[in-house]
């Protein structure tokens, strides 16, 4: 069975972050994001650009321990994940819900939802470190 493109492309996303500390691709994720991707998160607000999205990733992806992925809907350009989240320093596995927009090879937005109270309880983080 032949791969689509929105398929292809939000699996190695994943794959670029997924594993954590020491496997982070900054590379490969700056080949798969457009340069103007929208953003939006709980932290980090509504921001535009692939280079902020990069920095907050990485501090995110150097705090993950395990990636366990839930859920996954996809539908033409777009795709929905669900996935939990080990991260250090904190007791509690995390949720998250990510939707991607992808065209033309490119992620060009991505919307990210978890419980940001949760998040900044559990965490040593401060919140500017997740953009």
């Amino acid at each position: 069975m032949a791969i689509d493109t929105t398929t292809e492309v939000a699996r190695a996303y994943y794959d670029s972050w997924k594993d954590g500390r020491g496997h982070f691709d900054a590379a490969r994720l700056r080949s798969l994001l457009a340069p103007d991707l929208v953003f939006d998160g709980p932290l980090a607000g509504h921001r535009i650009g692939a280079d902020g999205f990069l920095k907050g990733l990485a501090d995110f992806a150097d705090s993950v321990t395990s990636f366990q992925l839930v859920s996954e809907v996809r539908d033409g350009d777009q795709a929905a994940y669900l996935y939990d989240c080990d991260l250090v320093g904190r007791p509690a596995r995390l949720r998250f819900a990510e939707f991607l927009r992808i065209s033309g090879g490119r992620i060009q937005s991505i919307t990210l939802l978890y419980d940001k109270a949760d998040f900044l309880n559990s965490t040593q983080l401060n919140s500017t470190q997740l953009k």
